[in-house]
Parts: C-alpha cells; sequence; structure tokens
C-alpha cells in the first residue's frame, strides 16, 4: 500500500463552501515535492486557457519544497474558477521577479498573486503596480503592515503567523518526557538552523521556539545558530559539524523548516544518534517526509504548514478582487502541531 501526502489527503476531504466564507467574512526536491508539481515545473512558467480572468502568479522559488505543494494546489484551485493562470519562476532573485511583475503589468493581468523574493522589496512591488491599479495577493511572506494599507483595498495577504509555529516547535519539546533536558542538568543546549534572515517566518520561529521554553521556565543555552536558508543540504553539512564540534552536548536541533530538518536527521543518524533517546530534533511545514519520519520515530515532531487551506483563501481572496468584492486586509490559516500520536492523520494509504 502505498502512502500519499496529507496534502491530497486534505484536498480530498475540503468543504466547498469555501467562497461563501469568504464572502461573508470579506465583505532541493524531494519525493513528496516532484508528486505535488505542476505538469510544467520543468518549464520558468505554467499557463492555462479560456479562463474568465487572468492571473499572474510570481513565486520566489520552484525549488522549495513547500512552495511546491502551494503553487500546485493555487493553480488548480485558480484553474478550477475558471481563470487563465501564468506561473512564474522568480529563481530566489528579487531582479528576475521585479521583471516578471512588470511582465504581467504590460500584459495587463487582473490579478497579481505575489510569493516576493524579499519582503523587504514589498513596498517597491506595491509602488511599482499602484499606477496600474492592479490588485495584489501577497502570499506566504508577509509585508509590513504598511506596505498593505499603502495600498489600501487593493492589496491583501494570505499566510500563517509564524509565531505560532515557532511556539508549537517549543511546545513539542517540552512535551517530551524529559522536557528538551536529556541529561538532566537543568538546561537546554540546542542549535537552530535558520532559514532566509530576511523572511519574517524565520525570525519568528527562531525566536518563539526558545521563548516557549523560556517563559515556562526553562533554562536555555544556544550552542550555535546556522544561517541554511531553507536548504537541506546545507543543514545536513552544518549539522554534521556541529555534532563534531559539540557532541552530545547538542540536545535539541530546531530547525525552522521540514527540509533543513531532513538534512539534519540524515547527519543525527550518520553520527549514531538517536531520536527521542539522546536528541531532540523539529521543523515545520508536514512535508510527507517528514511526517513519516515523526511516525518512525525519526523526528520528535513538525508543525502543518497548511498549504492546502493557504492557497485555498488566496485563490478565494482572488476571486474577491475579479468580482469586484471588498477584501480584507488579512486571511490567517492555522498551524497544527504534528506528532507521533496523531501524525497517522497526515498520511493515508493509496
Amino acid at each position: 500500500m502505498k502512502m500519499i501526502s496529507r496534502r491530497d489527503f486534505l484536498k480530498a476531504s475540503a468543504v466547498v463552501g469555501a467562497t461563501a466564507a469568504m464572502t461573508a467574512c470579506g465583505g532541493s526536491s524531494s519525493t513528496s515535492t516532484a508528486a505535488s508539481s505542476v505538469a510544467s515545473s520543468t518549464a520558468a512558467s505554467a499557463a492555462a486557457t479560456n479562463g474568465s480572468a487572468n492571473i499572474g502568479v510570481c513565486i520566489y522559488q520552484f525549488a522549495d519544497n513547500f512552495m511546491t505543494l502551494y503553487r500546485s494546489d493555487l493553480e488548480g484551485y485558480l484553474k478550477d474558477m475558471g481563470y487563465s493562470v501564468t506561473i512564474m519562476d522568480g529563481k530566489n532573485d528579487q531582479n528576475t521577479q521585479t521583471e516578471q511583475i512588470n511582465t504581467f503589468l504590460q500584459q495587463g493581468v487582473d490579478v497579481l498573486v505575489i510569493n516576493p523574493v524579499q519582503t523587504t522589496s514589498a513596498q517597491t512591488i506595491v509602488d511599482t503596480v499602484s499606477p496600474s491599479g492592479t490588485p495584489i495577493v501577497f502570499i506566504n511572506r508577509e509585508p509590513e503592515e504598511s506596505v498593505l494599507d499603502s495600498y489600501k483595498g487593493k492589496c491583501c495577504y494570505v499566510g500563517a503567523d509564524a509565531r505560532q509555529s515557532g511556539t508549537y516547535q517549543g511546545e513539542l519539546i517540552l512535551e517530551t518526557e524529559t522536557q528538551g533536558d536529556i541529561n538532566g542538568d537543568g538546561k537546554i543546549t540546542y542549535i537552530m538552523c535558520k532559514g532566509d534572515p530576511e523572511n519574517i517566518d524565520a525570525q519568528y520561529r527562531t525566536e518563539y521556539s526558545i521563548k516557549a521554553l523560556t517563559d515556562k521556565g526553562k533554562e536555555v543555552e544556544c550552542l550555535y545558530e546556522y544561517l541554511d536558508n531553507w536548504d537541506q543540504t546545507t543543514a545536513q553539512q552544518d549539522v554534521a559539524n556541529a555534532l563534531s564540534q559539540y557532541g552530545d552536548k547538542i540536545e535539541v536541533v530546531f530547525c525552522n523548516n521540514d527540509a533543513m530538518a531532513l538534512g539534519a536527521l540524515q547527519s543525527i543518524q550518520q553520527a549514531n544518534r538517536t531520536v527521542g533517546k539522546d536528541i531532540y530534533l523539529v521543523g515545520v511545514d508536514a512535508l510527507v517526509e517528514a511526517v513519516q519520519n515523526v511516525v518512525d520515530g525519526n523526528m520528535t515532531g513538525t508543525v502543518l504548514n497548511d498549504d492546502v487551506g493557504q492557497a485555498t483563501k488566496a485563490a478565494e481572496a482572488t476571486k474577491l478582487f475579479v468580482d469586484g468584492k471588498d477584501v480584507e486586509k488579512y486571511y490567517w490559516v492555522d498551524y497544527v502541531k504534528v506528532t507521533k500520536d496523531n501524525a497517522s492523520q497526515y498520511l493515508k494509504e493509496d
């Protein structure tokens, strides 16, 4: 029996009434990403035809595991609404994405859905787009509220509060048998694998995972923070170096996303350390590989970053703009803690 991703499971059980609900309130690739990629993922863009509106979608980088899931979901929902959809790969370069935005404006798209390469460039993006009057749905990477206010009524953000995901990571450690203090010396020693330093999600996950521990009176010691930029291979190398340098002193490995956690796991296993016994490991995203490792006891836990929920709300916000209806400034989707006790519900036999 083959296991499929929780994304497909959630899609199969999605509630059809999402549009009505929103209208009322709005007045490095892995096997999971390969299974979820759009049919044209080998190209720089993907297009549908004969839609009732033209939607331009800018993704910061197609190679990102989570955004591969997200863009596949989003494309499907927008096409189901009858829209023509073109998705562009920013290749993690803001200049490239800016050129793509300008191309979309020249083509006269009806709505832009933008996952910015750099959140610090969000205001520049708005300043570029606003003269055209084209609405913007920012996704996944949260801009400053002032950015949304500067294009009021024509701009919104759909995402999840990264402070919640960081807090949940800390709670996953507090819920272990030793509450993170494996050697019993009264202090939790950890390393941190961080994402893009300009990304607010990386900042909040780093901060709030540790805040969850200190808020419960735990003493903590950061042995080292590694800038791994969401990348599995980089995290694998850095965690291998950390294990060589700090050895058994490392009790917890925090990773801002699952790709880095999977890289960390490789090095942990190569160092003959055992998750749950002499080290803890947590990530974020609930990628199918990570969830399977939680089920198998190879990861302490992860946090579901709901690509299905976010893509649904992004598509619905887009529809509100197309229909000329009022759109709220923010649309939030909750994270969910994934542990060995509940992980199986995010995997389903085919």
